[in-house]
């Protein structure tokens, strides 16, 4: 007979060996948006579906799911809370990866190894009838997948209900319905009052006399980023930091964390909030609860939900770097990188980082605007998985709902439906995260200032690390042991509500619109 703990020790080599098999995957994922040359990519593909292939066998063989029982057995009711929890998740997963077939699991990865890289050549070529194919047979294969895994799912959960529990656990469209009613209804009045200073256009940074597009040299805009991430705590033996054609986060092992970023034409601050917004990721990836001498091999060393996720980045980009008194900090290091002040001043700098009008691109949105961005794809994403809208319809419905939502329609599909690399790669159920974030973030943010002073003066003060040592305190430590929205009622005491983003985007409005 085993000493008692040894099933649990068993189980534990064994999720060890499938987490380093998933950072193999997510090396190769980070290289394949990095670096790696074009051609490569249907050799990536196998590769990537090989891995898919084993690691879908480690989470659903009869031998896992021995070592699951076994482990339940031993502890018999009679463990912390922490161990039920991790056996809970667990078994909840793997109950999911045995409804898959493994041929199909195969055929996903390489449709999203393909659709990855005909994505890249679609935005080159600015064509979607590129990309459409690859998008065609990536909505039937998630269909097909939200089909096997309907029987672990609870009854009525609709299919594309079921492709966002890895990114949102138990979200409902329902309860997404209720959370974004009220930015739709509060939103529009704010972008009405700012969009009065430059009908049309919003606030963009012409309305006060700067240029449309102060031009930042393109080796300035990196060294200003390498700067910011140095003062957040950035240690280059643990992180690093690449170019792609999308930003993105990646945690490759327990000391190696990886973000991305990219400079845009015509866009000066993209590259430096970009760095913020990432390094918000890492940051938080960075602080799960992941200490012990295995590759955080257990469920509640995971991130607690993709809102939440989003929530941390977001906090960093907007409530920080994109905050009034970082404007103030910062504001003489880019004119004496810039040799001048094309700006005009600190208040007007902080205008440039908070333009505040329509815009084309999702990740170039300002706080205002995003979440009618996500209302757009999180409208087309039904549309496209449960209500049969053609792919063929999805260039011209998104340019028309552009259109109503923000006023503006764009010219080309590189601006349009081909900006995200999300449905390139199957995402179905993620947009929503973003828009939660944003939520959560401020809400979360209201729970800080009551405890810590103003968010405004930590900044403007420099002490961007208590606010982070808070943040490592009371949220990132409670990974996968609550879902997003248990995890703001208990850091904050309230349920989840627009109300707090919707007062803090109030209140920023009218500070930009001060002596305009």
């Amino acid at each position: 007979m085993p000493q008692p703990g040894q099933a649990l020790l068993r189980l534990r080599e064994h999720l060890h060996q499938t987490r380093l098999l998933g950072s193999i995957n997510s090396a190769l994922y980070y290289d394949q948006n990095t670096v790696m040359p074009a051609a490569g990519a249907d050799w990536r593909g196998q590769q990537l579906a090989l891995l898919a292939t084993q690691l879908h066998e480690r989470q659903s063989s009869q031998v896992y799911a021995d070592l699951v029982e076994a482990a339940e057995e031993e502890i018999n009711g009679q463990a912390p809370a922490s161990t039920v929890r991790n056996l809970r998740l667990l078994r909840q997963e793997l109950e999911r990866q045995r409804c898959l077939d493994p041929k199909l699991v195969e055929r996903i990865a390489r449709a999203q190894s393909r659709g990855n890289a005909v994505w890249q050549e679609a935005r080159r070529r600015n064509s979607f009838e590129v990309f459409a194919p690859a998008l065609e047979e990536l909505l039937q294969l998630r269909r097909e997948q939200a089909a096997q895994l309907a029987d672990t799912e609870p009854a009525g959960r609709s299919p594309w209900e079921i492709l966002a529990q890895p990114f949102e656990p138990d979200v409902s469209k329902a309860r997404l319905a209720e959370l974004f009613a009220p930015l739709a209804e509060g939103i529009p009045p704010l972008l009405e009052r700012v969009c009065s200073l430059s009908p049309g256009e919003g606030f963009a940074p012409e309305a006060s006399g700067v240029a449309e597009a102060t031009a930042i040299p393109e080796p300035l805009q990196e060294t200003l980023c390498a700067e910011l991430l140095e003062s957040w705590g950035y240690d280059p033996t643990r992180c690093q930091r690449s170019r792609s054609a999308h930003p993105f986060s990646s945690t490759l092992g327990p000391a190696d964390f990886r973000i991305t970023t990219r400079v845009v034409p015509g866009q000066p601050f993209s590259a430096f909030l970009a760095t913020a917004h990432e390094w918000g990721h890492s940051l938080y990836e960075q602080g799960l609860p992941r200490g012990d001498d295995h590759y955080f091999p257990w469920p509640l060393g995971e991130a607690t939900s993709m809102g939440v996720h989003e929530s941390q980045s977001l906090f960093w980009e907007c409530r920080v770097a994109r905050s009034q008194a970082f404007a103030s900090r910062w504001h003489p290091r880019f004119t004496r990188a810039m040799g001048g002040d094309p700006w005009g001043g600190s208040h007007h700098f902080w205008r440039g980082l908070n333009p505040m009008r329509p815009g084309l691109i999702r990740v170039e949105a300002d706080e205002l605007t995003y979440g009618l961005h996500i209302v757009l794809r999180f409208e087309l994403e039904l549309a496209l998985v449960e209500q049969g809208l053609p792919v063929a319809e999805l260039p011209e419905l998104w340019n028309r709902r552009m259109g109503e939502l923000l006023g503006i329609r764009p010219q080309r599909d590189a601006e349009g439906c081909l900006q995200d690399i999300h449905w390139a790669e199957g995402l179905f159920g993620y947009f929503p995260s973003y828009a939660l974030g944003h939520l959560i973030s401020a809400q979360l943010a209201e729970t800080m200032e009551r405890q810590l002073g103003p968010i405004e003066t930590l900044v403007g003060s420099a002490e961007e690390l208590r606010l982070q040592r808070w943040l490592a305190q009371t949220v990132w430590p409670l990974g996968r042991s609550v879902n997003g929205e248990e995890l703001v009622s208990q850091v904050t005491g309230e349920p989840l509500s627009a109300t707090p983003f919707l007062t803090y985007l109030s209140d920023k409005v009218d500070r930009l619109l001060e002596g305009a």
